[in-house]
Parts: structure tokens; sequence; C-alpha cells
């Protein structure tokens, strides 16, 4: 009966090993995959900030060409 205990009680440390090594590594992957998250939201920032400065020079030279098509159609009328 004592050697059963023993087996069982060396199985279950086994497995908390098991588990604890598990845990160790899943816990590097999620630290892992929230750092990855967390420089892509910085990157998808930076890309908004980037459509919208390009934006803003996209209407510039659509107004600026614009007045000087003004400009060119007054004077040659």
């Amino acid at each position: 009966m004592k050697s059963k205990k023993k087996i069982n009680s060396n199985i279950d440390d086994h497995n908390g090993i098991r588990i604890s090594y598990h845990e160790k590594v899943c816990a590097e992957r999620m630290k892992t995959l929230f750092k990855a998250i967390d420089e892509m939201r910085k990157d998808v920032k930076e890309l908004k900030a980037d459509m919208n400065r390009g934006k803003g020079v996209a209407a510039v030279l659509i107004l600026i060409g614009g007045i000087i098509g003004s400009i060119f159609f007054y004077f040659t009328k």
C-alpha cells in the first residue's frame, strides 16, 4: 500500500512540475503577445496620423490647383 501511495505521490509531483513549466511557457507567450499587440496599436496610431496629414496636404493641393486653374481660365478668356 505504501508503495502505491508513493507512486501516486511521484506522479502528482511530476504532473505538478509539468503544469508549472507549462504555466511559465504560457506566461512568456502571453507576455510576447501583449508586447506585439501594443506595438501594433502604436503602429496603427502612427498610420492614422500619417493619413490625416495626407488628407490635409491633398486638400491644400486641390485648393491651390483650383485657384491656379481659375486664374488661368480668367486670363485666357
